[in-house]
C-alpha cells in the first residue's frame, strides 16, 4: 500500500489486472491525488485491504467491484461490506450479473449504482463523481 497526504481512499476489485489498470488510469486522470487508489484481484483481499486502510486511519469513500470473480461473488462481498463499513458507497461494474443479482445487491449492500462491461468513461466518471458528492 502507498500513502500521499489524503486520508481518504477508493477500492477497486477485479479479478482481471487489465481492468484495474484502467480504472486506476481513469480515476488518477479525473481526481488526481485527492484520493488514494487501492485495488484488490478478489474479494478477501480487498476485505484485508479494507482492514488494512481502517487500521492506518483511511478512509475508504468508495468501493467498485465486479460480480464474477472466483471465490466470493462481488454482490456477497459487497453485502458483507455494506454491513461492516455502511458508509462507503459501492458500485458493481460487470458484464456477467443477472437482474436478480443486481436487484439484491441493491436492497442487500445499498448499491449505488451498477454500470455494466464494457463501461462509458463518461457516465463511470458521473457516477463516482456523484456518489462522492453525495456522501
Amino acid at each position: 500500500m502507498s500513502f500521499t497526504m489524503t486520508n481518504l481512499a477508493i477500492v477497486c476489485v477485479d479479478d482481471e489486472i487489465s481492468v484495474l489498470k484502467s480504472l486506476e488510469i481513469e480515476l488518477e486522470k479525473a481526481f488526481g491525488d485527492t484520493y488514494l487508489y487501492e485495488f484488490a484481484e478478489s474479494a478477501d483481499e480487498a476485505l484485508e485491504l479494507l482492514q488494512e486502510l481502517e487500521e492506518n486511519n483511511i478512509e475508504t469513500r468508495m468501493i467498485i467491484s465486479d460480480w464474477l470473480m472466483p471465490g466470493m461473488k462481488g454482490d456477497e462481498f459487497l453485502t458483507q461490506v455494506h454491513r461492516q463499513y455502511p458508509h462507503i458507497a459501492t458500485v458493481l461494474l460487470t458484464g456477467q450479473a443477472a437482474l436478480e443479482v443486481i436487484q439484491t445487491t441493491q436492497q442487500n449492500a445499498n448499491l449505488y449504482e451498477y454500470l455494466p462491461k464494457p463501461w462509458s468513461k463518461h457516465k463511470f466518471l458521473a457516477t463516482v463523481q456523484s456518489a462522492l458528492t453525495q456522501l
